[in-house]
């Protein structure tokens, strides 16, 4: 069966980005997140839920009705996760607290002075890890789709106050490989998500949660081609205003050169990745952000 796959767009347009800023500015966080819950309800009502309901019902054996409480509360986080982040990124004065694990390892990775990949993933609040890695004194540049909602990316610029992070835009002609090659050569961080892939790219299907599912082969690819350590980062959040960054320690992938043993040492590679994210979307399983059919055997869920 053909998974559908990722369309390589997120939903969303300017009025709601505007709407939802303005709340943040002129009111306050948990009134921001009322006007979110009235949201989530409107999705829960008339979006397309199938690839939802068969993640809770058959990847976490949720049953009918706390599967659907589930992916309202899914909504919710999403929203608030929303405001967070823009909230964080524009300066506004917020009670948002942080614990870190493995940040020393972030540290190591900075020392060793060949840059690094970090792979993220799109669960818990990601956008924040890029602020939260101002404590390691080292650049962060964020690998993003260039036609992805770039009026909504232009519109954040224009009300974030810190601009330590950078965007190196993914193009059709791989120039973007170039400004990643320079990045390392300056001891700088790049930031990728390890779990969409588009159409066309390179993948591995393994097992994640009890079913196959395909990921990009990429990322790790590059890490390993470069030569420079990867680490996997996750930004959870635990309360309303309390996030956890987690980091694991940087690992060098060896090139796979030999063309007979390659599939098997990306898939390995790969493999690694899938055991870092089955960990945190089992303990967070309610942050997992990817509202398309997953999963090969996917399939419409009865109601």
């Amino acid at each position: 069966m053909v998974m559908p796959g990722w369309s390589g767009k997120s939903k969303g347009g300017t009025l709601g980005y505007r709407f939802f800023i303005a709340l943040i500015r002129f009111t306050s966080i948990r009134i921001t997140y009322f006007f979110t819950r009235m949201v989530a309800f409107h999705y829960l009502v008339f979006s397309e839920k199938s690839a939802m309901k068969f993640y809770f019902r058959k990847i976490h054996g949720y049953g009918w009705w706390k599967s659907l409480t589930s992916i309202y509360r899914n909504y919710c986080l999403l929203g608030e996760i929303l405001v967070d982040k823009v909230a964080m990124l524009s300066g506004s004065k917020t009670d948002y607290t942080f614990s870190f694990e493995g940040e020393q390892y972030l540290h190591d990775i900075s020392k060793q002075g060949k840059g690094g990949v970090l792979i993220g993933a799109h669960m818990g609040n990601w956008e924040v890890a890029g602020q939260l890695l101002e404590r390691i004194d080292t650049p962060v540049n964020i690998l993003m789709l260039e036609a992805e909602h770039e009026h909504i990316r232009k519109l954040l610029d224009r009300v974030m106050e810190k601009k330590n992070i950078r965007v190196i835009p993914r193009k059709e002609d791989f120039t973007h490989l170039f400004l990643i090659d320079e990045a390392f050569k300056r001891n700088e961080f790049v930031v990728i998500h390890g779990d969409r892939y588009l159409p066309g790219t390179n993948t591995v299907s393994v097992p994640f949660l009890g079913k196959e599912a395909l990921f990009p082969t990429g990322p790790l690819y590059l890490a390993s081609k470069q030569g420079v350590p990867v680490s996997f980062v996750y930004t959870m959040k635990e309360t309303s205003s309390h996030y956890h960054f987690y980091a694991s320690p940087g690992k060098v992938f060896p090139y796979p050169a030999r063309m007979n043993t390659r599939k098997r040492e990306i898939r390995e590679m790969v493999e690694a990745y899938v055991a870092s994210l089955e960990n945190m979307v089992n303990k967070y399983p309610l942050q997992w952000f990817n509202y398309y059919h997953f999963w090969s055997e996917d399939q419409v869920v009865p109601k």
